[in-house]
């Protein structure tokens, strides 16, 4: 045991150096990577949470949600994240850009925020793009109709990184909340 004890500790150095933790949700036991960008702790998975309402999971096959986290409505989103943690805004994603430079899918990769390409539920219940992109809920809301996202997509094998603002194009009205995208919560 005493030989295992200095491994043990040089594990957690390294973790904690590299900016990556884990977290255990008490609500339903499933435990998350973090990552820590920019003095700012991030989820590093999509979350698996099935909240009362507003949430679903892709194909609606139970399956799916280990691999690629549930998908929700943005009404449901904003508050769906664990106590002391929250659904980051447009602004806060917009950093996160800026800063990360390993988006990768790798989960064992401590650097990187580990994208999970879940798809999309649309308005009218149809689901589509997985393995394909990652849409994800921000807490910015453009209209009672209307909020940000962010995404993440592949095409032509390349990675394409966006956020719908308005400040690019004036006439960008975000996206129906009612369509179902997936959420990565921050750390108050």
């Amino acid at each position: 045991m005493k030989k295992l004890l200095p491994v043990f500790i040089l594990f957690l150095i390294c973790i904690y150096s590299h900016g990556q933790t884990k977290f255990l949700d008490k609500r339903d036991g499933n435990v998350y990577r973090t990552i820590t960008v920019a003095g700012v702790t991030w989820m590093a998975e999509n979350l698996r949470y099935l909240a009362k309402s507003g949430a679903y999971y892709f194909d609606n096959d139970k399956n799916n949600i280990p691999v690629y986290g549930v998908l929700y409505e943005w009404e449901t989103a904003k508050d769906v994240c664990p106590d002391g943690w929250r659904l980051p805004s447009g602004s806060e994603f917009r950093i996160l850009i800026n800063y990360l430079s390993t988006w990768g899918k790798k989960a064992s990769d401590p650097s990187s925020f580990g994208i999970q390409l879940g798809g999309m539920q649309d308005y009218e219940g149809t689901f589509s793009e997985m393995d394909e992109s990652g849409y994800y809920w921000t807490s910015t809301e453009y209209d009672k109709n209307n909020a940000e996202y962010f995404s993440y997509l592949i095409i032509d094998d390349k990675p394409i990184i966006d956020i719908s603002r308005k400040e690019d194009i004036s006439d960008i009205q975000g996206t129906e909340k009612s369509n179902k995208y997936s959420v990565r919560c921050l750390k108050n």
